[in-house]
């Protein structure tokens, strides 16, 4: 049996960290309305479903909809991505809020390069991931904030040439852009 208190919080979770949409109706969801499913699942928000604001019953609807479409792997995935939520800070959630709400501010060809680039970085393997990651912790902090600097200046299509030049750069050439970074970023700031 399935603890009915981790599903409403990875549901709950879920509509947190999904893009919201824009709800076509004012209206609340009568919890007569709701499916035997859904009522299970929500069965410890029958009580208060009357006082929740019509867009929380609609987000609650949908997280269930969600969960109730989901196979045993997905909802084991799901439930790992909870406890790593419950594991994280106040500090490191409100971080991840707040990236969530700036990357929702971009552009919409901006967010879709960003994810793209995403899943690039997902489908490496996760020896050179970590080796990526690992290089760009152990350099210097000036310098990373110099290039995330540079690249902020670019254009979407600008960084997506810039990737591909990087990419046919040997070592020699990359540590020369990077100085070249950090010269710009020095005059922007003196």
């Amino acid at each position: 049996m399935i603890n009915s208190r981790l599903i409403l919080s990875i549901i709950s979770v879920c509509i947190l960290l999904l893009p919201l949409r824009v709800m076509s109706s004012d209206e609340g969801i009568n919890w007569s309305d709701l499916n035997a499913q859904e009522q299970r699942l929500l069965k410890r928000f029958e009580d208060k479903w009357d006082e929740f604001p019509a867009l929380r019953q609609q987000r609650l609807q949908r997280g269930a909809q969600r969960w109730a479409g989901m196979d045993a792997n997905q909802r084991s995935r799901a439930k790992a991505r909870l406890q790593r939520w419950r594991n994280l800070s106040d500090e490191q959630k409100q971080w991840i809020k707040d990236r969530f709400k700036h990357f929702q501010s971009l552009p919409v060809e901006e967010r879709k390069q960003l994810r793209k680039m995403y899943q690039r970085f997902s489908k490496l393997p996760p020896e050179q991931r970590q080796a990526m990651f690992k290089k760009w912790k152990n350099m210097p902090a000036e310098e990373r904030h110099a290039i995330r600097n540079a690249l902020s200046q670019m254009t979407p299509s600008q960084r997506t040439l810039f990737r591909e030049r990087w990419k046919k750069m040997d070592h020699a050439e990359r540590r020369q852009k990077r100085r070249e970074f950090m010269r710009q970023h020095r005059n922007r700031n003196h």
